[in-house]
């Protein structure tokens, strides 16, 4: 089971950002892989093998000015997938934590959330991922359980960055997202 569910808030502050817009952001990300794993969990158990890959985000860790809920909803999926394989280190199912960068995906049109048009992909200076090199680091991650599948550019190194200093992987970030 992959759970690959996920779309942005509308790119504003949160004291600006609406109750209907935080709530369809938990929803999609959060009450969408629990579900699944709800469902699909009792019949995985009963296979001789199972695994559940459920994708979250360095936005799970890092913060991204603008994006508030959608890193915690991210942060949510993170620590339920983490505190599952615990739950389930003794069964026949696996669990990955897929942490994907920024994959070139239609993830702006599907939120129906526009970026602030000084924003562009130049000042930002940032490098997407090519979502099928990503689909086959995903993939392998699988095929190896890994616990942690880092998939992407430089998410390890965030996540060793946050994990020295979180205030300097948070300052780091807010400067390419803080126009």
């Amino acid at each position: 089971l992959i759970n690959n569910a996920g779309i942005i808030q509308p790119f504003m502050k949160l004291e600006a950002l609406g109750y209907d817009d935080i709530k369809h952001v938990m929803d999609v990300n959060f009450y969408g892989t629990l579900y699944m794993i709800k469902t699909f969990l009792p019949h995985l158990l009963k296979r001789p093998k199972g695994h559940i890959a459920n994708v979250t985000s360095v936005a799970g860790f890092v913060p991204i000015p603008t994006q508030a809920v959608f890193g915690a909803s991210k942060a949510a999926v993170k620590l339920l997938s983490e505190s599952l394989r615990s739950e389930l280190i003794h069964n026949n199912v696996n669990v990955s934590i897929v942490i994907p960068g920024i994959v070139r995906t239609n993830a702006l049109e599907s939120s129906h959330a526009e970026p602030p048009k000084d924003i562009t992909e130049e000042k930002l200076r940032l490098k997407f991922d090519d979502p099928t090199l990503v689909a086959k680091q995903i993939i392998k991650g699988i095929e190896e359980e890994k616990y942690h599948i880092f998939v992407g550019k430089n998410t390890k190194s965030m996540d060793v960055i946050h994990r020295i200093s979180p205030e300097r992987a948070a300052k780091r970030v807010n400067k390419r997202f803080t126009v």
